[in-house]
């Protein structure tokens, strides 16, 4: 070990740390309600000490929200790595992120704002989820492909037309107006993806009904 690797480990403690009452005041009042001041308060630092951690504001914002998207993230590669078939791994993990994206607009609304926030504003912590996501859905996609699941020319045209078609399900914008305007999201949900699942050559979508079918429980 380095004498470099204790004063490296301290740093990291210390974002996290930061990171931990940020979040946990974003939950309480809001981002935008949130100052720099306020965290340093409640850690017993100055200002100052929180910008030699984060450079601005800003990034302590796009930490936070990395945060949250990190669970999304961690869902679908679980989901991914499973030993089910293709189709149904992906609709599986298409019912998995439109009820965390409900979840979070329904239970946690400070969160909530915040990526609303990142979406509009196209952060780059937002940005690279979405890219992480989208390469889960390319593997799938060429998974399905090999296995003969899924007849179609090209896996990466195909991902990036399964989250177009998808993004009313889990963009926070979008599920929290068709929230608002109430209906059966469930059967909507299942219609999308039984939609998805003929688009990609898949005619025998009964595992894509069952997984939205889950929603309902």
């Amino acid at each position: 070990m380095t004498l470099a690797d204790p004063i490296a480990s301290d740093l990291e403690q210390s974002r996290a740390r930061i990171l931990e009452v940020a979040e946990s005041y974003f939950r309480r009042i809001g981002y935008h309600k949130t100052s720099v001041a306020d965290i340093a308060s409640e850690l017993g630092m100055s200002r100052a000490n929180v910008y030699r951690f984060f450079p601005s504001r800003t990034a302590i914002n796009s930490s936070v929200c990395g945060l949250i998207v990190q669970e999304v993230a961690e869902i679908a590669l679980a989901i991914a790595r499973t030993d089910a078939p293709a189709s149904k791994k992906l609709a599986d993990l298409l019912t998995a992120i439109h009820r965390h994206s409900t979840r979070i607009l329904m239970e946690d609304r400070p969160m909530h704002q915040l990526l609303v926030a990142a979406m509009d504003g196209s952060w780059a912590t937002i940005n690279a989820h979405n890219e992480q996501i989208l390469a889960i859905l390319k593997a799938l996609v060429r998974e399905g492909q090999q296995t003969g699941e899924f007849r179609l020319e090209d896996a990466d045209e195909a991902a990036r037309g399964i989250i177009t078609a998808f993004l009313p399900f889990f963009h926070p914008v979008l599920v929290e107006q068709r929230v608002q305007e109430g209906g059966d999201t469930a059967v909507s949900l299942h219609a999308q993806i039984h939609f998805i699942m003929q688009a990609l050559g898949k005619t025998d979508c009964r595992s894509a009904e069952a997984a939205a079918a889950r929603t309902r429980e």
